[in-house]
């Protein structure tokens, strides 16, 4: 998940987005603020980032990582859904929802906002500020 954005802050993200993004990435923004307020904005990785927490996995490893990150990539708007359901990824759950977003275990990749369901995608991010993380504590 390496975006190559060395960004520090907030403003710094959307003023490095390319601008046949930034409106895209902007109104994402906006959805994820109204739609989850109570996750703190942050960046993480050069991500924009939501709900950061701290991670053990049993192997030992550990660090910091979001519930929710935004990346602007070479050819498509990632975000990230660090969230299981149940045993599964909560994003693989909404691959008939977004038929025209390519979905990854924890990844919804787009062109363009339009192109995902508005309905669902709040539905996502909802559901998302209210589960674990994964490999939360």
């Amino acid at each position: 998940m390496k975006t190559g954005t060395p960004v520090q802050t907030t403003a710094e993200f959307f003023a490095s987005l390319p601008s046949d993004r930034r409106a895209d990435v902007t109104s994402l923004h906006a959805l994820v603020r109204r739609t989850a307020p109570k996750l703190k904005p942050c960046i993480q990785s050069g991500m924009l980032g939501y709900g950061k927490y701290h991670y053990r996995y049993p192997s030992g490893r550990e660090g910091e990582w979001c519930k929710l990150m935004l990346a602007s990539q070479k050819n498509y708007i990632s975000l990230y859904v660090c969230v299981m359901d149940g045993k599964k990824y909560l994003a693989e759950g909404y691959k008939k929802k977004f038929p025209k977003a390519s979905i990854g275990k924890s990844c919804v990749r787009f062109k363009r906002l339009a192109d995902l369901d508005a309905a669902a995608l709040s539905e996502l991010l909802a559901r998302a500020a209210k589960s674990p993380a994964m490999g939360e504590n």
